[in-house]
């Protein structure tokens, strides 16, 4: 069994630490951030770019700034932090020429939007995912689930389980709710992945997020000639036809959908399955209490926390938060995964424990009025996935060693390429 965490090189904690810091440990975020959690819990710190910003790491601290109304989530304001820069240009004298006064600035993202545009969009939303409409759903996700082990244990006994079982589960669904054909399912995943890498350059990243912004343009114009029984016909029903969502606000939202309703959740059902293999006590927990395989995604959405630092904020008023005084225009990083592993509100936070009471309060969801719309979903698509493929298959186990493993170092979503199993 891997151990939980090995001292990795500090980074030299100075006066101005440096973030994001890259994990050293599949299964525990860097031991950087719980030193700063400890020691310096609301500080300044550096990223890559030279941009310095505010690093907020303890739980309380994270989850009373996420709900605060004087900070905004607006990537177009002055001292919004980027800490993932753009990876350099083919030709490094180049530079960006001045920016066309004619051209008109992009509609941003939900989760780039402040109250009350944000909050007008969000609740159209909110009906699609709820808890009674996701429960709806639970049957054909099994059946999927049930039809992936089908196939995997025809073709056995050896696969590797993320493109076997880990990335189909959450792209058939979310192809489902969107209308979207699942036969496109690589052209969207590569395009994420460049989305998501940390080392493309801008061109790169800016070319994949337009070939899927057309791809779904297209989706979008055929549900508003033919509306379907899915989100986005009925977000096309209810709300296009009155025009209070634009064409450009419904393909943004599909694209959205599509790029957070995969990508997560498949790294999260590789990794939970990586998991619960090394932790052989939680997993025979799992296969015999109902109630602890229920809780079992929240623990390893806690467990994890896969975006350490992908929830970028601006001050837009001065204020105080953890003794420390931020001012209007200056940029602000919690750091999910030190919150996540904060002793001061979960019990023994660096354990793996699906039994865990307070698992369902962490912040891997995020917290406030920007938290994860789909996270029900997710739930229920981590329980079924982990609880179905243990008991149909109680004899997988790892193909290689731990150390072995491809792991997404390079991605802003940690994760695994791959996952090679046997039974």
């Amino acid at each position: 069994m891997v151990s939980p965490q090995t001292p990795e090189t500090p980074s030299q904690l100075s006066s101005v630490p440096r973030i994001p810091v890259p994990r050293t440990c599949p299964f525990a975020p860097p031991a950087e951030y719980g030193r700063l959690r400890d020691t310096a819990p609301v500080t300044r710190a550096q990223l890559p770019g030279g941009q310095e910003v505010w690093a907020v790491s303890t739980f309380t601290d994270v989850r009373s700034l996420l709900v605060r109304p004087d900070v905004s989530s607006d990537p177009r304001r002055p001292g919004f932090p980027e800490p993932f820069p753009d990876a350099p240009t083919e030709e490094p004298g180049a530079t960006e020429g001045p920016a066309d006064p004619e051209e008109e600035a992009p509609l941003p993202q939900l989760f780039e939007m402040d109250p009350p545009q944000h909050t007008r969009y969000r609740r159209m939303l909110i009906p699609e995912l709820t808890v009674k409409r996701v429960n709806e759903l639970r049957p054909g996700i099994q059946q999927l689930v049930d039809r992936l082990i089908d196939d995997m244990l025809a073709t056995g006994p050896e696969t590797d389980l993320v493109p076997a079982f880990a990335l189909p589960i959450p792209s058939m669904v979310i192809c489902q709710l969107l209308g979207v054909a699942y036969d496109s399912h690589e052209f969207f995943q590569s395009r994420t992945e460049i989305v998501l890498s940390k080392t493309v350059t801008a061109e790169q990243r800016e070319t994949a997020y337009l070939e899927l912004y057309a791809f779904l343009d297209e989706v979008v114009s055929a549900t508003e000639s033919d509306p379907t029984d899915d989100i986005l016909g009925r977000l096309v029903v209810k709300y296009r036809r009155t025009d209070e969502l634009s064409h450009e606000m419904l393909v943004n939202t599909a694209v959205l959908l599509l790029l957070a309703g995969h990508e997560t959740s498949a790294n999260t059902i590789a990794l939970g399955v990586l998991t619960f293999l090394e932790h052989p006590g939680q997993l025979r927990i799992l296969l015999t209490e109902p109630a602890a395989a229920v809780s079992a995604a929240d623990e390893m959405v806690r467990f994890h926390s896969l975006g350490d630092v992908d929830i970028s904020r601006v001050a837009t008023a001065d204020f105080t938060l953890g003794g420390q005084t931020i001012h209007a225009g200056e940029g602000i990083l919690p750091i999910l995964s030190a919150a996540n592993r904060d002793p001061q509100a979960f019990e023994r936070p660096d354990e793996f424990d699906i039994r865990r009471p307070d698992s369902r309060h962490h912040v891997g969801f995020g917290y406030g009025p920007h938290q994860c719309l789909g996270q029900n979903l997710a739930r229920a698509e981590l329980e079924i996935a982990y609880r179905t493929l243990f008991t149909r298959i109680p004899s997988l186990r790892l193909a290689v060693p731990v150390d072995e493993l491809d792991f997404k170092t390079d991605s802003q979503i940690f994760g695994l390429r791959s996952l090679p199993v046997t039974w």
